[in-house]
Order: structure tokens, then C-alpha cells, then sequence
């Protein structure tokens, strides 16, 4: 083919056209040919060739030429997320160091197998075993895997569990699929999960919102037995039947009627009035007061108001019989009344799981359940301060130094305390068969305090910190014994050493416009309150000294060293 030939389609195909006079020949006499677009081609200038553009390869994680991608036995490529993942069918990558001699025995705790894990470099994790369950089924999808961990921790952190245990849950959910290379992130309304199954793959990550939060331990102990059953390796749990028994977990009604729990927070209210001096008719309007304050938390809670206006409505009704009566002149102790109903609202249990959360390196989950316990904590002090206000101007002789005056009836103050524990178990809706435990150990705590406070002149931050300790200590091993949750043996325990009259008593001196007296005494009732909290994280990391934990160099607890001040 010539280069007349070719021309056309050239100039055709770059978009240039020559447009040629009509009115006389190329070459005539008679007149010229004249080209009269300014894009032709001048005479005598061949046409370029058409250049002939490879595709190029422009993206940075393409293969360089002459390198084959890696191909998996069997010549299936896993490419999508939603294939059986790598870890059924390859062995796990073995660091150069070699792998870790770790325990992972079921003598061992599966918490505190977990927790071993976790503190290691993902590259150090010893490989799971090669399980039954994953053998027969081949192995589920890793979002499914994925999807399922997820519920399992939202039902955990909305109970109330601290976020260095609902990351072990959710790893040990994973590991009991054979998904090793997994990293869990815990705040406290986002749950967060990462899956890699190779260094050269794509990392699979879900997230879930924890948006409603309820009280509910009956609920925690049987999620807790069901990641039990699946970290066992004895026990063939497939993912079908795990979903179906985390739905019964969800579908399962509170063991105790909503009668039931305004009764005990009446009985609660009572037993703490007893514990600061009170009588019988004390008793009577605490537990009066601390009901219709309940039941108009539970009127402002169906109407869909926060929870800080049902706490600031709770505490008017025991404030506001307190004041009554000291109005009407009546002989008794007024301030015990109002102290026992503010005992039923005291966020205790925000308050431990704030401060182990941040003792455990959770420093934003514990800001944040800090910020909840300082929301609850103004509500209270607002419904209790306007009562107090209207009836300080309406003449009520309320006396701050009241305090000075406590009674010392040790056995009708352990009985109280042993029912204080029993009825904030209901209230936390508690099996039936820890609620005995917890009672005991409430009692074991005041016991200690009275003999540490009254008998032996310690400070009541030192007191109270000693019997958190022993609290938290004894829950905790008990919690490993049964391989459960260790909040349903703590949280009802502490509650005769919340600082229920110090919080009273700061709120009166305010009231009073003693603004210096009403912060001492606040500032009391913090101190006492961050001791409880250190106390009972203390006495579990304590109990870690009675059990056996995975051994080996990797085993050990690594301390943060970013904390140490450089």
C-alpha cells in the first residue's frame, strides 16, 4: 500500500480534513487547487505513521513483569472475602524466631489465654490447632466469622464488661474458627474487627455501634458460656448453632419482673439507711422514697427521656421525704433517709469499669464511662440539691454535722449490708445461683471496713480500698472457677462502700451556702469512690498470683513503656 493510500485514513482517523475548492482541477490550468483548512497537511510532508498505544500497567500493586503471582494449593485463587479463608488450607506462616511456647490448655482459663495473645505481635501468635468443627464443615465464610464476633462483643461491652475482656471474647470467638491473624478494637460505642489472612492479601475489617445499653447479668453469664463453648476445643460448636443460641441469649426475658426490681430498690434504700444509723421508721421512708423514685425513672424512661433527667427525678422523692420530715419535726434521722435512696443511684458499676478500663490502657473507653459516671452523678446532685434548696427556705432545720454522729450496731450493720448486696443483685438482674455468693461477699467487705474504720482508727479511703480488694479478689477467682464474668461476684459486693452519706452531707453544705465544707465533703465521697474502683481492679490483678497462666517467654504481661514519661 502506497502513502496515497494510506493518507485518507490517517488524516481520518487524527481528525484532520482537507477540504479542496470545487472550481478547478489539481494540477489545471485554469486555476489551482487550494487547500483552505488551516489543519491540513502542508505539501510535501508525509503523514505520520499511527503509533499503536500498548496497555500499560499503571497500578502500584501490580505484579512486576517476569513474577508470577502465587497460587494456593489446589490452583483456586482466594481472592474475595467471602471464601473459606487461607488458615484451612495452608499451614500459618512460622516467624524466623521461631513460635512462642505457650500454654493453651484447657487448665488454663480461656480469658487469660486470650488475653496472653493479645498482648503479642500478631507475627509471635502461636497457629491455632487444626479444630473438629472447622474439619467436617470446611470452614465458614470470614465475615460470617466476622459478623458473629461482633454481636457476641456488642451483648458483652453493653452489659457493662470492661473493653480489655470484650477484646479477649472477641478474639477467642476468632481463634475458634482458626482466625489467628485478627486484631480487635473496643471503645465505648464501636466495636471494631480486622482479619488478614496474608501478608499479600486484602485485610477484611467490620465494625458495630453499641447504641442501647442495659443491666443485665443473667444475659452476660450466658454469653460468657457460650464463648466458653466455642474457645473449647472438645466441644464441636458449629456457627450455625452459635447464632441460634446468641438469638435465644437475645430473645431470653430478664429473670426478675419490673415489681421485683422496685422492691428491691426500696429494700436497698433501706438497708442503707440502716448502715449510717437509721431505725425502723428510717427504714420505712428510705424504701418509700427510693420506690416512687423508681417508678418515676421508668415514667420519664417509657416518655423517652436521657437517663440524666431519670436520675435527677429518682433522687427528688427520698430527698424531698427527708426534708418533710424534718419539717414536720418528727424524731428521726433525717439524713439517713435521704442518704439510703441516693445508695440505689450511685453509678458504681460505670465507676469500676471506667477506672479499669484506664488502668488497663483503655484510656478513651474510660474517658468517655468516666463522663457517663460525672453526667449521672450531676443528675442526682441536681434533684437532690433543688429539694434541699426549697427546703432550706421553707424552714427545715437540716444539721451537716449529723455526720459526727454515726452508730456502731456491728450485727444489725452486716445484716444490712448482706441485704444491700442481696437486692442490688436483683437490681443488676443476676442468676439465682450467684446471688448467694454476692451477698456473702458483701457481707465479707463491711465486715472488713467496720473492723479496719471502727475498731482499728483507719482512714475510710484506706478501709474502703482494703475491702474493694478483698472484693474484687474474691470475684475474681471465683470468676475463673467457673470460667465466667467476674461483674456479677464485684459489683453487687461494693455497693455498702459506695459514699452514699459523704454525698449527701457535701450536697447539704452546699445547699447551706458552706461552699467549702460541701467540696471537702465531695471531694471525700470521690476518693472514696476512686478507691473502690482501684480496689477491686487491684485485688483481680492480685488473683492472677493464685492461677496458673500460659507460660513461656511471650506469656507474660508487657507493661505499656510509652507511659514511663519518655
Amino acid at each position: 500500500m502506497t502513502d496515497e493510500d494510506r493518507k485518507p485514513a490517517s488524516d481520518e482517523a487524527r481528525g484532520v480534513y482537507a477540504v479542496p475548492l470545487t472550481g478547478g482541477a489539481s494540477g489545471g490550468g485554469d486555476g489551482d487547487s487550494s487547500t483552505t483548512s488551516e489543519f491540513a497537511l502542508p505539501q510535501g510532508m508525509a503523514p505520520p505513521r499511527p503509533v499503536t498505544v500498548e496497555s500499560e500497567t499503571t497500578s502500584e500493586f501490580a505484579l512486576p513483569d517476569g513474577l508470577d503471582a502465587p497460587q494456593p494449593p489446589g490452583g483456586d485463587f482466594e481472592g474475595s472475602a467471602f471464601s473459606t479463608p487461607l488458615t484451612y488450607r495452608a499451614p500459618a506462616f512460622t516467624p524466623p524466631t521461631g513460635i512462642p511456647v505457650v500454654s493453651l490448655t484447657k487448665d488454663v482459663p480461656w480469658q487469660d489465654r486470650m488475653r496472653t495473645m493479645l498482648r503479642m505481635p500478631v507475627a509471635e501468635r502461636p497457629a491455632p490447632e487444626r479444630l473438629q468443627k472447622v474439619a467436617e464443615e470446611g470452614g465458614p465464610a470470614v465475615p460470617r466469622v466476622l459478623d458473629l464476633t461482633l454481636r457476641i462483643g456488642e451483648l458483652l461491652l453493653a452489659g457493662g464488661e470492661g473493653a480489655e475482656d470484650v477484646e479477649a471474647a472477641m478474639f477467642a470467638v476468632c481463634r475458634s474458627y482458626a482466625l489467628d491473624r485478627c486484631e480487635p478494637n473496643v471503645t465505648f460505642t464501636l466495636l471494631s474487627i480486622s482479619y488478614q489472612p496474608s501478608l499479600v492479601e486484602d485485610p477484611v475489617t467490620a465494625s458495630r455501634t453499641v447504641r442501647r445499653r442495659g443491666t443485665d447479668y443473667t444475659r452476660l453469664a450466658a454469653v460468657y458460656r457460650l464463648v466458653d463453648d466455642l474457645s473449647d476445643e472438645e466441644t464441636a460448636t458449629s456457627l450455625e448453632e452459635a447464632y441460634r443460641r446468641l438469638a435465644e441469649i437475645r430473645r431470653n426475658r430478664h429473670p426478675y419482673p419490673g415489681w421485683g426490681l422496685t422492691v428491691a430498690a426500696g429494700l436497698l434504700a433501706g438497708a442503707a439507711s440502716v448502715l449510717v444509723g437509721g431505725d425502723l421508721v428510717v427504714f420505712v421512708a428510705a424504701a418509700l422514697g427510693a420506690m416512687l423514685g423508681d417508678r418515676l425513672a421508668w415514667l420519664c424512661a417509657g416518655r423517652g427521656l436521657p437517663e440524666f433527667y431519670q436520675f435527677t427525678v429518682a433522687a427528688m422523692p427520698p430527698a424531698a421525704i427527708g426534708v418533710a420530715l424534718t419539717a414536720a419535726h418528727v424524731d428521726v434521722k433525717a439524713s439517713a433517709v435521704v442518704t439510703g435512696g441516693l445508695f440505689a443511684l450511685l453509678p458504681g458499676r460505670a465507676l469500676v469499669a471506667g477506672v479499669q478500663d484506664g488502668l488497663t490502657g483503655f484510656y478513651i473507653t474510660a474517658s468517655a464511662r468516666l463522663l457517663e459516671v460525672m453526667y449521672f452523678f450531676v443528675g442526682i446532685v441536681v434533684g437532690v440539691l433543688l429539694i434541699l434548696y426549697f427546703g432550706v427556705k421553707l424552714g427545715a432545720e437540716l444539721n451537716p454535722d449529723a455526720a459526727l454522729g454515726s452508730v456502731q450496731r456491728p450485727l444489725w450493720q452486716i445484716s444490712a449490708s448482706m441485704l444491700l448486696s442481696l437486692t442490688f443483685a436483683i437490681m443488676l438482674q443476676q442468676e439465682r445461683s450467684t446471688v448467694l455468693i454476692v451477698t456473702l461477699n458483701g457481707g465479707v467487705a463491711w465486715s472488713v471496713y467496720g473492723a479496719m474504720h471502727d475498731t482499728g482508727d483507719f482512714s475510710p479511703v484506706a478501709s474502703t480500698a482494703v475491702a474493694a480488694g478483698l472484693v474484687g479478689l474474691f470475684g475474681q477467682l471465683l470468676s475463673r472457677y467457673r470460667y465466667a464474668s467476674a461483674l456479677p461476684y464485684t459489683t453487687a459486693a461494693i455497693g455498702p462502700l459506695l459514699p452514699g452519706s459523704a454525698t449527701y452531707f457535701g450536697l447539704l453544705s452546699i445547699a447551706q451556702n458552706d461552699m467549702d465544707a460541701g467540696l471537702v465533703s465531695l471531694s471525700k465521697a470521690a476518693a472514696l469512690a476512686m478507691a473502690i474502683a482501684i480496689g477491686v481492679n487491684l485485688g483481680s490483678e492480685i488473683s492472677r498470683l493464685f492461677l496458673r497462666v500460659p507460660s513461656g517467654s511471650a506469656g507474660g504481661r508487657r507493661a505499656a513503656k510509652r507511659t514511663r514519661g519518655f
